[in-house]
């Protein structure tokens, strides 16, 4: 979700930036020797280790420290699981077309973009930036219809090659398939991987003993045949998800670490302020619950805990916003729906989701599969309750039906009551036949039986409510890129990225002065050091100046750089570190060198502190003349 677009003065040049990181590797378009394919993007080594951070930091955040259980389900989805879901019906974008050559667009992005440039016209008249404005927070929740009576009255044409449009129409986003070789059974790729713990909640609440709260929590790709992407990375057609569905009693959401979180002062961009045009505001979480502003202390608890995570990670706070869905956009269903927004060259970009989304999805996973999946809560009293039974006789059904056996006795089992009480008195008068798919089946007194009995019960069955923090990881590295991209000022030529030590690809770079021979074996010392403690490095033994190596490392968001010099060679053996951003040096030990580069990795110590503790380098003391 895109909205509203980044005021000017907070550009950034992007070209510049995508420069730089098509140019060292962190990410391409893929199949590009082949001229590529819009939406699908590969990840160089430089991409593929800030991912891999990314995502050891999110498990270490959430999965480690809210102690969640992990699946890793399948991509592949049956047609059933994404009919009971929702997704077969409604998940669809309105497209349009150029009526000459075909291309498609997305009408809401088409739309949106011709509006925000309609607003930026000089000419523009008071009357029309106000219908205008009035207008734009309306367009995802618009239908074909409404769409077309925009496009027509702002005479909207294609954006290359001004033509007539086509009138919207739906498009289902998920990419369709077959399982197995007869093409019978349709399948889709996931479009999000929700649906697999959903499947799965009646063996992760086996699992966690059947207690309640507890949350599920799965990494994995995701596909979504976008209509045109044409926003880099932003918008893709597979990319990484992570989520979580965290299950809880729909009577008490409460949340036991909520006060760990409710002092964060964090942007809230709440319904109201959507709907009067007023700006985000900078409220105490606790103070949004208690007003209800959110609806909820885990609903809560989780905003604060993926602000926690997107600032630790390198999003800027002052460019990170939680906007609430307006009545018009949410479910039916969902309680209270925000969603984490960073702002970028795009616009405001949505980057994580988070929905208390009620019982909706394992409900309709009960109505689909016919089986319970519900949790237990003690009664404060035992009470007596009428119990209805329903009965079907697989072996039975199965001396007189072979391999319809297993239709006949679900379609029994899955029987209303109702339907079982009156099927149970007509088999009392005899045989009865059934209708299952247009075929006839007799069934007899044997084969099934309904029974109501009263229980003494301790305990009564619910179906949990489930609030869902969903992360896109793509779209919060690419916000990452742009929140950290610098150019540095006495030279335009000199890009870099300032990301924390924790998602680094690298976290030092080995640099020997000069080639010296001498300087050989404690390159080869320092870099087995460095293995041993798990400290990922780079060796720069290039012959390029010492500056050029810098900046080489500093392209790719190398936070540290450890120099070999002459002073090295002598006792007490030290190197000089260097620190990115500010390109202060410090001179450690090399015995010091592993623990030090820990910490700050770690962030358990920062490079203000140590420069406090270890004499600032300013030049070295031995050249090689003095040798």
């Amino acid at each position: 979700k895109i909205t509203k677009w980044m005021p000017k003065e907070e550009s950034i040049d992007r070209l510049k930036m995508e420069d730089l990181l098509k140019r060292r590797f962190f990410y391409d378009q893929s199949f590009s020797i082949y001229g590529g394919v819009n939406g699908l993007y590969d990840y160089g080594p430089m991409g593929c280790a800030i991912k891999a951070n990314v995502l050891a930091e999110w498990r270490r955040h959430f999965i480690l420290e809210e102690q969640m259980l992990e699946v890793d389900c399948s991509m592949l989805t049956p047609e059933i699981v994404l009919k009971a879901s929702g997704h077969v019906d409604r998940f669809a974008d309105f497209m349009v077309k150029d009526v000459k050559t075909g291309e498609c667009f997305r009408a809401d992005h088409l739309i949106e973009a011709q509006l925000e440039r309609l607003l930026k016209a000089k000419d523009i008249n008071p009357e029309k930036k106000a219908e205008i404005e009035r207008l734009l927070p309306q367009i995802d929740n618009m239908k074909g219809p409404d769409m077309q009576k925009v496009i027509e009255q702002y005479k909207m044409k294609s954006p290359v090659t001004n033509n007539d449009l086509s009138e919207p129409v739906t498009f289902n986003l998920m990419f369709a398939t077959s399982i197995g070789p007869t093409g019978q059974v349709k399948g889709f790729l996931r479009p999000e991987t929700a649906q697999g713990i959903f499947v799965n909640f009646k063996r992760l609440l086996e699992f966690n003993q059947g207690r309640l709260p507890f949350a599920a929590a799965q990494i994995g790709n995701s596909f979504r045949n976008e209509i045109s992407p044409r926003s880099g990375l932003i918008r893709v057609r597979e990319f990484t998800m992570a989520e979580i569905e965290h299950f809880v009693d729909p009577t008490d959401k409460s949340h036991p670490k909520f006060e760990t979180v409710a002092d964060l002062q964090i942007q809230l961009y709440s319904a109201s302020n959507q709907m009067s045009g007023e700006s985000a505001q900078v409220v105490r979480l606790g103070d949004a619950v208690n007003s209800k502003l959110i609806n909820n202390e885990t609903l809560g608890y989780f905003i604060g805990r993926i602000y926690q995570f997107m600032t630790k990670v390198g999003v800027d706070k002052r460019k990170l916003r939680f906007r609430q869905h307006m009545s018009n956009e949410m479910a039916h269903y969902a309680c209270d729906c925000w969603d984490a927004e960073c702002k970028t060259s795009y616009g405001w970009v949505e980057c994580v989701g988070c929905a208390d989304r009620s019982c909706y999805d394992l409900t309709q996973h009960m109505k689909f599969s016919g089986e319970r999946l519900v949790a237990e809560r003690p009664l404060p009293a035992p009470k007596k309750v009428q119990v209805n039974e329903v009965q079907a006789y697989a072996n039975v059904i199965g001396k007189s039906f072979g391999k319809d056996t297993a239709t006949i006795t679900k379609h029994l089992q899955q029987l209303s009551h109702d339907d079982a009480r009156a099927l149970h008195d007509k088999l009392e008068q005899g045989d009865e036949k059934i209708n299952i798919d247009g075929k006839e089946f007799a069934i007899t007194r044997k084969m099934f039986t309904f029974r109501s009995i009263e229980k003494t019960v301790q305990v009564e069955e619910f179906v949990p409510s489930v609030i869902e923090p969903s992360f896109g990881i793509g779209r919060i590295m690419y916000a990452m890129w742009e929140h950290n991209f610098r150019i540095r000022p006495e030279d335009e030529q000199r890009t870099y990225f300032t990301l924390p030590p924790l998602i680094t690809p690298y976290k030092c770079v080995i640099l020997p002065l000069s080639g010296n021979e001498e300087f050989k074996p404690y390159v080869k010392q320092i870099s087995a050091i460095l293995i041993q403690a798990g400290i990922s490095h780079k060796i720069d033994t290039s012959s390029g100046t010492i500056g050029r190596r810098y900046s080489r490392s500093d392209e790719i968001a190398v936070p540290f750089a450890i120099t070999i010099d002459f002073d090295t060679l002598k006792q007490p053996y030290s190197v000089t570190l260097r620190e990115r951003d500010t390109f202060k040096q410090i001179r450690v030990k090399i015995d010091e060198i592993a623990t030090i580069l820990q910490g700050l990795s770690t962030g358990t110590v920062t490079w203000g502190e140590l420069c406090t503790q270890y004499p600032e380098f300013v030049e070295q003391q031995t050249t090689k003349e003095q040798q």
